[in-house]
């Protein structure tokens, strides 16, 4: 598990992306089923090789004898957890949009596509792929991670919850200053429940339902304006 963990992290992704970058050669024999295929096989194998961290994180716990309990991914309360994700996303949601948009119309933040290519028969399923592994990655990396590693290091609850958000916002700003606030809000909000709850589910879960509804939306809606925002 290390050498493929430590690989995936390094250089077996070019290896891959080298390997199929064959596939749209123009080789005789080649047919044009595989070609057109080549652009799923790099969505997919993107979401595989971005869980390397969280493969990374799961093996540093169990090495280390602390399991995944203090990380907040144990599974004995899946059932509670999952419906509290659900609720937390329709809060996300209503709040998001309407924060979104307005950044948008007042023009401090980018309009960003939350989806894949579209037309294709993938789009659907690489939209929620990637949204699953955009969700663990960050709440267990920047939320679980971050803040077990920095309490242990004796910083307060407010302090890991505060540099969490503010990594969390800061890879955001290429959405612009409004990406990076209404990020860093989340972070704040997800870092405290984190803190006081010790369960990282409910994150996943709310994290990933709002990126899948975000992308359903953007495909529903996209050519309409809203509030001076046009979805393009």
């Amino acid at each position: 598990m290390e050498l493929v963990i430590v690989l995936s992290l390094s250089l077996l992704p070019s290896a891959v992306d080298s390997l199929i970058s064959l596939l749209t050669a123009p080789l005789a024999g080649v047919s044009a089923f595989v070609y057109a295929n080549v652009q799923f096989i790099e969505q997919l194998t993107g979401i595989l090789f971005a869980l390397a961290p969280i493969a990374l994180v799961l093996y540093l716990a169990r090495r280390n004898g602390e399991g995944l309990q203090p990380f907040g991914l144990g599974t004995g309360t899946l059932a509670q957890d999952v419906p509290l994700g659900l609720l937390g996303a329709v809060a996300v949601c209503a709040v998001g949009a309407v924060v979104y948009l307005a950044a948008v119309s007042l023009k401090i933040n980018r309009f960003v596509v939350p989806v894949p290519p579209l037309g294709h028969w993938w789009t659907i399923p690489i939209l929620v792929l990637g949204a699953i592994q955009a969700g663990a990655l960050e709440e267990v990396v920047v939320a679980a991670y971050l803040i077990r590693r920095l309490r242990q290091l004796r910083w307060s609850g407010p302090a890991a919850v505060l540099a969490s958000a503010t990594l969390r916002g800061s890879y955001h700003l290429y959405q612009g200053w409004g990406g990076f606030a209404g990020n860093f809000l989340l972070g704040v909000a997800f870092g405290t429940y984190f803190v006081r709850r010790g369960r990282a589910w409910p994150l996943i879960v709310a994290h990933a339902t709002v990126d899948i509804v975000s992308g359903l939306a953007y495909i529903a809606f996209r050519n309409h304006c809203y509030f001076g925002a046009c979805i393009r």
